[in-house]
């Protein structure tokens, strides 16, 4: 799987300079860290988005939206946004914010 450049940079802007933010490579693509915890991804094949088990119900009745999969299993509490998903400017900024909200308040690794 390839990195998308462009989706890592709109994910940068949006996500700016929050201290405890890193990157790295994973997933095949680039993720997004918050205080060492997983918060969001981009691929060639889609931005992926870390809203907690249990969190992700109102995501997946969006357009281009989909469960993330690890092979043929479903990973619970992950979202795979599509192009035309994270496309919309409202819509990948209310799964990033919903992905904050999720990551902040877990533990510090």
């Amino acid at each position: 799987m390839a990195r998308d450049a462009g989706l890592e940079e709109l994910l940068r802007e949006e996500l700016g300079q929050r201290p405890g933010l890193s990157e790295k490579a994973m997933f095949g693509g680039w993720a997004l860290l918050l205080n060492g915890n997983l918060l969001c991804g981009a691929r060639e094949d889609g931005m992926l988005v870390r809203l907690g088990k249990g969190n992700d119900a109102w995501a997946l009745e969006q357009a281009d939206i989909n469960p993330m999969l690890h092979g043929s299993r479903e990973i619970q509490g992950w979202v795979r946004a599509g192009p035309k998903a994270y496309g919309n400017d409202m819509l990948r900024k209310r799964l990033l914010l919903a992905a904050l909200n999720f990551v902040e308040g877990l533990p510090a690794k």
